[in-house]
């Protein structure tokens, strides 16, 4: 049986945010170690790298082995005790902050189910290092050890195999073009193809094109001019010139630009910044050439 050992790291910068690592540690329990009965007013995730014992919350009994995890709640009476055999050896993570519930709630985590199902993964991998980033003191290591808990949460949401709030109802398909359509959304100011975009998300075009069209009712090429042309219509508001406007859609020729803004408004980027100086006249754009 191993020796019984205890070290944790104390955040020295914590500051107050939607989520603030507060302390990071890990023990090698004796037989039959206790802790509780007790309420915190800060939430405590262990993860069991070893041994077995047993997590007590709202008058449920959790019997928790290696790969095992919990979760203490702010308010929650709770206790737990390691196996008088083998006793757990575990890491921790103290955290709070403002999203901290929205976060937990988004993987099915709560009071009602505190426990993370057994699976060996790289979760005590971000338990250490961030555990070895508070210990180490450095300028930023706040916002290292929030990075590593943010990765223990993906890990959580990865083999629960659950998704953010609404997105589980979607099905496999309408997630591909979701995806497409964010990266589109993110990517348009630069001087991207679809091919581009297809081997970016690792579809073959012409199954990506037939999917996209398929939810969308347009092709990934037509949807992009949309997104550009909608943004410049945005700028077209701002203090710039027309080059600046078109190389911030995308377009590295001003010309070209022009020529598509007047396909899709009718007019060509100067004209209509002209005509909306008034804003009377914008709501005549809305609907463009979509």
């Amino acid at each position: 049986m191993q020796p019984s050992t205890h070290e944790v790291a104390v955040n020295p910068y914590p500051e107050a945010g939607e989520v603030t690592v507060l302390f990071a540690g890990n023990a090698q329990t004796p037989p039959l170690h206790k802790v509780g009965p007790q309420v915190l007013d800060y939430y405590l995730i262990h993860y069991i790298q070893s041994g077995k014992g047993v997590f007590r919350c709202r008058g449920t009994e959790y019997v928790l082995t290696p790969g095992s995890s919990f979760v203490i709640f702010p308010g929650e009476l709770v206790s737990y005790v390691s196996d008088e055999q083998e006793p757990w050896a575990y890491r921790w993570i103290g955290f709070k902050g403002s999203k901290v519930d929205q976060m937990l709630s988004q993987i099915q985590l709560s009071p009602v189910r505190p426990i993370g199902a057994g699976h060996q993964s790289s979760m005590p991998v971000w338990f250490r290092r961030a555990e070895k980033a508070l210990r180490e003191g450095e300028s930023g290591c706040s916002w290292q050890a929030e990075a590593f808990f943010k990765l223990i949460l993906a890990e959580y949401a990865r083999n629960h195999r659950v998704f953010p709030v609404g997105q589980s109802r979607k099905d496999p398909l309408e997630i591909q073009v979701d995806q497409a359509i964010r990266w589109l959304s993110l990517q348009y100011s630069q001087p991207i193809t679809i091919d581009m975009m297809a081997k970016a998300l690792g579809y073959h075009r012409s199954y990506l094109s037939k999917i996209f069209k398929q939810y969308t009712g347009k092709s990934p090429s037509h949807y992009l001019l949309k997104i550009r042309m909608e943004r410049a219509r945005i700028l077209l508001k701002e203090p710039l010139t027309i080059e600046q406007v078109a190389s911030s859609v995308g377009f590295s020729d001003a010309l070209y630009f022009s020529k598509q803004f007047r396909k899709w408004y009718g007019s060509s980027p100067t004209q209509y910044r002209e005509l909306t100086a008034d804003p009377a006249y914008d709501c005549q754009f809305d609907a463009g050439g979509w």
